[in-house]
């Protein structure tokens, strides 16, 4: 007798910087959301696919939920998580082993009664493991979590026991993608992302969250590829600290930023990255739906 198809969305929510993007791509197999240790480094609605012999997961990697500032682009990010989890067939609330914040407590309120695992990640970083039980029941006393599975995505601890839990409740439903697709984005807007992954990792501590990046040319054929991608920033003094001495961390970039496209196409790749400066567009929503986020 075969065994029905299941197939389905999976939400991973969490406050920002608890390894969400970092869970997703493990989960996954592949880099699909950027991952840096600065908060609100995704920004987008990213699903990621993973399809398995009876069963497709529909991963959808949110924004960190923002408790700490306003502004129009927390504000976007918090209305992508808050639609995400009302569509979705299984939630996963990503949280730190070991760690309970206010940007914890606040999404519990916007979790499902059914359906929603608890997933307590780094557990290979936590350095008292008998500590694990009570922060759990801590937990366990604010929402009636379906279960409760300790991963690392990093060590790849109980990543398959977290899919067979999702799996298991998941609905008999058709596959929405091919077997071998990976994601549903565009490959313009993950070379955008790993640009963006690159600048978060070298100058984050230095520039403000006020930076995107927008692909402006994209040739490819079989031979190679041609992209220019233009750094958007809010002020004119956040040009030199991209740039670096010499333009040494623009250089740096491009060359990491290339290498992960080529990889991704598994073609030869000329990569240009400039800077533009458009003031304010961080705050108004209008100049945020058109550089695509939604």
């Amino acid at each position: 007798m075969n065994q029905a198809f299941r197939c389905g969305f999976v939400a991973i929510v969490g406050r920002p910087n608890v390894g969400k993007s970092t869970l997703a791509n493990a989960l996954i197999g592949t880099k699909i959301s950027i991952v840096s240790r600065k908060a609100q480094t995704t920004r987008h609605r990213i699903h990621g696919v993973l399809t398995r012999d009876n069963e497709q997961f529909v991963f959808v990697d949110t924004p960190g939920f923002q408790t700490r500032h306003g502004g129009a682009m927390n504000r976007m990010m918090n209305r992508v998580v808050t639609q995400a989890l009302q569509e979705v067939d299984v939630v996963l609330h990503v949280v730190e082993a070991g760690k309970w914040s206010e940007g914890d407590e606040r999404i519990v309120p916007l979790l499902p009664k059914k359906n929603a695992l608890l997933v307590i990640s780094k557990v290979d970083q936590l350095k008292d493991k008998n500590a694990l039980f009570g922060f759990t029941e801590t937990i366990l006393e604010r929402h009636p979590y379906d279960a409760v599975i300790p991963v690392s995505a990093v060590r790849d601890i109980q990543l398959s026991v977290l899919l067979d839990e999702i799996a298991s409740r998941l609905p008999e439903a058709e596959p929405m993608f091919d077997a071998d697709a990976l994601t549903d984005r565009s490959m313009r807007f993950i070379a955008a992302e790993l640009v963006r992954e690159k600048i978060f990792r070298l100058v984050g501590d230095e520039l403000p969250y006020g930076c995107t990046v927008v692909i402006e040319q994209w040739e490819e054929n079989e031979a190679g590829a041609r992209i220019a991608a233009c750094v958007v920033v809010e002020r004119e003094t956040h040009r030199p600290i991209l740039l670096g001495a010499g333009g040494n961390h623009m250089k740096r970039i491009a060359t990491e930023s290339r290498q992960d496209i080529e990889k991704l196409l598994e073609k030869p790749v000329f990569l240009d990255v400039y800077i533009k400066v458009r003031k304010g567009w961080s705050d108004r929503e209008g100049a945020l739906r058109e550089l695509g986020y939604e």
